[in-house]
């Protein structure tokens, strides 16, 4: 399983990468690996709040559809577009070109200490196997 170490990560397994403000998330290799192929992103609209633990988003796969959670409260700034005609960027690059969806936050500190690193998320994912 793929845990990169310059990201954080929610129970939910949603990872987040932290720049200043704004954070950009998406869903974890253990997450997308879950689903299978995923066929469709329904992808947050831009301007809308959410907060931490909200449902954010779906992603339907050949197996179900998942909510993706929101990891930290703020408002969506930026969505994945290419999601659209390219659904399996998820599965294909889910640190990179998989990526769902950025927001800039309200509460950075308090969301923040809530999300676990990656060795945290790695212990998270043996307790759950």
């Amino acid at each position: 399983m793929n845990v990169p170490q310059n990201l954080l990560y929610s129970k939910d397994h949603e990872w987040v990468k932290v720049e200043g403000n704004k954070v950009t998330i998406g869903i974890t290799d253990f997450a997308q690996n879950q689903l299978g192929d995923v066929v469709f992103v329904d992808t947050p609209a831009p301007q809308t709040e959410y907060k931490a633990g909200d449902a954010l988003c779906s992603v339907e796969s050949v197996k179900a559809v998942s909510d993706v959670y929101a990891p930290v409260s703020g408002m969506v700034v930026d969505v994945n577009e290419e999601l659209a005609g390219a659904p399996q960027s998820i599965n294909e690059d889910p640190y990179g070109k998989g990526w769902i969806a950025s927001m800039e936050m309200t509460s950075k500190d308090t969301d923040l200490k809530a999300l676990l690193d990656a060795a945290g998320y790695t212990k998270l994912l043996a307790e759950e196997a």
